[in-house]
């Protein structure tokens, strides 16, 4: 990822990355950020206590005592100091020249306590008279996957991520990025911002709206210092790639919550629902909500209208699918005369239906083929925009372990048709008892970028957001 020019740019592109205080016995921040080291960064260390020094250079880092001893200018500096130190370390940051820092440390605004306000207050005056990119405080700082930065240590390094995310959360920032990469989804950068007294969530996504790398954007925000520049830095990045915002602290106890992490004044629920419409941003309400709208994102065709196929496996479930979908504000339109001919000549409806929702286990029985000339039939009715398939693992768990290629015979017919349809297609495939079996096969689905999603509502609920 790379904007020349922007403020941002060499921070979001380090060559030489300085972790101030790290202490034994795991050196957590130095172990999150070995892949740097690997990938050819330069890594160093500053600490001064000597208790700590054998065990860092175990790790082949370089320390030393002080940062104006680096002999390199610091492109991204990772701070855990005790509050108190907190200006020292600032103090020198600026003076060696060093680009921006994140601090781990928290205990500032906050706690509600004097001195932590007091603190965060002359760190803030400190780096805006210098120009300082201060990321934080009381955060986890950048996940930038590609140069193999991190804030956690099971954080996967990637070439090919296309979603910066931003959050105010440490915990969502790190959770997003793990269950984003198990959904077969790498990120471009995330940004845990914390307090964000000095860069705020409006600098980052000007940032990324730039960025040719990063193709659609996600946020947890619980609040913004200055709601006009947010507003017009939001709606404008809206207008070139998909912004997907969840919002923390939507009800009254949950604005309360906000104030104690990360010192975040409430907004009005209304006022913020009516300036995201306003934009044009996709609006979630949880984690899952916010993977399930990127998959879709990422990994579908934009729906041209609001009528749906439905393809189950029973009757039940046809029903089922069809309600998820209607609820979600979609239509499940009868198909073409055309199309009705054409699934007459084979479709078993003894026990099935081809009516749409589609009830065709009876006909499909494993063969791929069959489902390969239904896939092709409804493709190409006129009155469908996309289509959703579900997949039983109650019934086809037992098929797919005894003969794998079953299941790759089915994943190459699904591939097949997301690759030749210009319609969105999507794959429900409830784990049922088999969990633990439905997990293992996901990275097969994520491979050839078939959209998976564990329940029918899940799946009706991200579709339609994307629409």
């Amino acid at each position: 990822m790379a904007v020349p020019g922007h403020r941002l740019d060499r921070m979001f592109n380090p060559e030489v990355v300085a972790v101030i205080g790290d202490k034994g016995p795991n050196y957590m921040w130095l172990h999150n950020n070995m892949p740097f080291k690997e990938r050819g960064g330069r890594l160093y260390s500053v600490q001064l206590d000597d208790r700590e020094i054998p065990g860092i250079e175990a790790l082949g880092v370089k320390n030393f005592k002080s940062i104006a001893e680096v002999p390199e200018r610091i492109d991204y500096a990772l701070v855990a100091v005790p509050r108190q130190v907190s200006p020292y370390v600032l103090k020198d940051l600026i003076e060696a020249g060093a680009n921006g820092a994140a601090f781990f440390t928290s205990g500032f605004a906050e706690t509600g306590e004097e001195l932590g306000i007091q603190l965060q207050a002359q760190l803030q005056e400190m780096a805006r008279e210098a120009n300082f990119n201060l990321v934080g405080p009381n955060c986890m700082g950048l996940y930038l996957p590609r140069v193999g930065v991190r804030f956690n240590v099971d954080a996967p390094v990637a070439d090919d991520g296309r979603i910066g995310f931003l959050s105010q959360s440490g915990t969502h920032g790190i959770m997003f990025s793990l269950v984003a990469a198990a959904n077969g989804m790498h990120l471009s950068c995330c940004v845990s911002l914390g307090n964000a007294i000095v860069l705020d969530v409006s600098d980052y996504l000007e940032y990324l709206a730039l960025d040719d790398q990063t193709e659609v954007i996600g946020m947890y925000v619980e609040g913004v210092k200055d709601g006009r520049r947010f507003f017009e830095t939001l709606r404008e990045t809206c207008k070139r790639k998909p912004v997907v915002v969840w919002k923390g602290g939507q009800t009254e106890a949950g604005a309360r919550a906000t104030m104690s992490h990360t010192g975040s004044l409430a907004t009005s629920q209304a006022v913020w629902d009516g300036m995201m419409r306003q934009c044009g941003a996709i609006t979630t309400n949880n984690l899952d909500e916010t993977i399930d709208t990127m998959k879709a994102l990422l990994m579908t065709k934009r729906p041209k209208g609001p009528g749906m196929a439905l393809l189950a496996q029973t009757g039940g479930q046809s029903v089922s699918i069809t309600d998820a979908f209607s609820k979600a504000g979609f239509t499940v339109p009868r198909l073409s005369d055309e199309s009705y001919a054409q699934l007459a000549e084979f479709f078993n409806i003894v026990g099935g239906s081809y009516q749409n929702p589609l009830d065709m286990a009876g006909t499909v029985q494993g063969r791929h083929e069959t489902l390969d000339r239904i896939l092709r039939i409804v493709d190409a009715d006129p009155n469908i925009h996309g289509m959703a398939m579900e997949l039983s693992a109650m019934f086809a768990s037992r098929q797919w372990r005894k003969d794998p290629s079953t299941l790759e015979g089915l994943l190459d017919t699904l591939q097949a048709h997301m690759e030749r349809s210009d319609k969105p297609f999507v794959v429900v495939l409830h784990p049922a008892h088999e969990a633990e079996y439905v997990a293992s096969i996901q990275p097969k689905f994520n491979e050839r970028r078939i959209p998976v999603f564990q329940s029918f509502e899940r799946a009706a609920a991200a579709l339609a957001r994307v629409r």
